[in-house]
């Protein structure tokens, strides 16, 4: 491997010691010589950098572990069992689709403005306009958060987050220009000053309505900023969230008393039934999949497994689970229903391909919640919504593929590490890790890399050491081909971002890297 120059001396990444757990009766078998351990990297001396020998797996016959609980039978990822392709909406036909509802909503102000250079009229029309597409905004906010499984495969959980909050700021600002030019055009018709007019536009029972939705939109918006969300808890920011629904229907109460809906049957017609469809998808997939669902696959812990400090595994085993379709990479967000747990919808990964009528989660304790779910007891009740996310091998485009994972963003990326079709050479895993007791699920990652011949190499060292082991040079000396693999990226925000930024560096196309933002799912 060429020499990589630094500021500091740092290894590139860091050999992890040899396992020493007992190996359990085989039966007889030819067996091979065995492989000897990767010997660890001298300490480089003062001034000079000598990265030591990468930490990749070696084409072996894997060894069963003494505990049959935590064995890993890796199969073959062509012959593994799949589930019926699920339906997606691609991201730039959602674009086309909210665009032309929103041409739709112009073209009927537009049929219904009156030209005139009075300056009452044009404070009119342009409160018109701005409320028509301030009421079409809520109504696509509500659908991007119906978790609807065309949309969620299709854009992904976390777009379709980072849109609805960034609609969210577009509708607000709607609903501000609507409620100032309706204002001021009352005040000049009625040649009043702005507080008498604003005492008689209040005495309107439809307008009162849209001014009670309008302080409901605006408590979810200040809530949903970033400063002031760190400092709720989740069951608080719900339920202000939560106001929103009701600020649609007095939004809709207001409409519906407006000249622009209440003009003409067929409109009102129309305009009802979006509200409607919009309604009765949310009830759909909010209430009614997820109850079914339990109902029909009765979901329950089954154990929960200690993989290392502060991180746990849950086995979650139910009825017919495989139809639930869950891809690798993909995630659920489970309720579980115990004290301190049940009123929050937590999202986790699957760490595994599905087998057996048994999902697994692997969980960090960095929270209350988290912490709490290391002490699940089997037979603990499981309400499962999704799968959702994705991050999943539809997004694959090259024969090559990077995993590059953080922390324990290694969660859906071991699960496509094991499934992702290829052969010898055509996968590999980087895994950033802080020092060797942080790399979660050591043991399947190795198996699974010896059975597919895959490349795994664990980058350790402290996050704000001198040498990044992601920097655009130090990643293309692990993988000299880079800019020809697609990559999957899953780790905490920030190293999320600076990989990202790297991997641009080195010359992979934004469009060949996907993510998954759990902060935004």
């Amino acid at each position: 491997m060429p020499d990589v120059t630094t500021e500091a001396s740092h290894p590139l990444y860091v050999p992890l010691a040899p396992l020493t757990a007992p190996r359990a009766e085989e039966p007889r078998r030819r067996r091979r010589p065995p492989v000897p351990p990767a010997r660890p990297a001298e300490p480089p001396a003062a001034g000079s950098v000598r990265p030591a020998e990468p930490v990749a797996t070696r084409p072996a016959r894997p060894t069963r572990s003494a505990r049959p609980a935590r064995s890993v039978r890796p199969t073959d990822p062509v012959a593994a069992p799949s589930a019926a392709p699920a339906l997606r909406l691609a991201p730039g036909r959602l674009r086309a689709g909210v665009a032309a509802g929103a041409g739709a909503v112009g073209l009927l102000w537009g049929l219904q403005a009156r030209p005139s250079a009075r300056l009452d009229v044009l404070f009119a029309s342009g409160a018109h306009l701005t409320g028509l597409l301030a009421g079409y905004g809520v109504l696509v906010l509500l659908l991007l958060m119906a978790r609807i499984p065309a949309v969620e495969h299709g854009v992904g959980a976390d777009r379709l987050a980072r849109r609805h909050a960034l609609g969210g700021r577009y509708v607000l600002g709607l609903i501000a220009a609507h409620a100032v030019l309706a204002l001021c055009g009352h005040a000049v018709h009625t040649h009043a000053d702005l507080v008498t007019a604003a005492g008689d536009l209040l005495s309107y029972g439809a307008i009162a309505a849209a001014t009670a939705g309008t302080a409901l939109l605006v408590a979810v918006g200040i809530t949903s900023a970033r400063s002031v969300r760190r400092r709720l808890r989740h069951e608080t920011w719900r339920a202000v969230h939560l106001g929103a629904l009701l600020a649609a229907a007095l939004g809709f109460v207001h409409q519906l008393a407006g000249p622009d809906i209440a003009g003409g049957l067929l409109t009102r017609w129309l305009w009802s039934l979006a509200h409607a469809v919009v309604a009765v998808l949310l009830v759909w997939y909010r209430i009614v999949v997820p109850v079914r669902a339990a109902l029909r696959h009765d979901l329950r812990v089954a154990e929960v497994r200690d993989e290392g400090p502060g991180v746990v595994s849950v086995l979650i085993r139910g009825r017919g689970v495989d139809r639930l379709r869950a891809e690798p990479g993909q995630f659920f967000r489970w309720r579980f229903l115990r004290r301190g747990l049940w009123a929050t919808a937590l999202p986790f990964s699957l760490s595994a391909p599905v087998r057996d009528d048994t999902l697994r989660i692997t969980v960090k304790a960095l929270g209350d919640h988290t912490r709490r779910v290391r002490r699940l007891r089997p037979g603990t009740r499981v309400l499962a919504t999704g799968p959702f996310g994705a991050l999943t091998a539809h997004r694959r485009t090259r024969r090559k593929v990077l995993l590059l994972a953080g922390g324990v963003g290694i969660t859906p990326l071991r699960a496509l590490f094991e499934t992702l079709p290829g052969g010898p050479g055509d996968v590999t895993l980087l895994y950033r890790a802080s020092d060797s007791s942080s790399v979660v699920l050591r043991e399947e990652l190795e198996a699974i890399a010896r059975e597919r011949r895959a490349d795994l190499h664990f980058l350790l060292g402290p996050s704000d050491g001198s040498f990044d082991p992601l920097a655009p040079r130090a990643l293309r000396n692990l993988v000299p081909d880079l800019a020809a693999h697609d990559v999957y990226l899953c780790g905490p925000p920030a190293m999320a971002r600076a990989a990202t930024a790297s991997l641009r560096r080195a010359g992979v196309p934004a469009s060949r890297i996907h993510s998954e933002d759990f902060d935004h799912a």
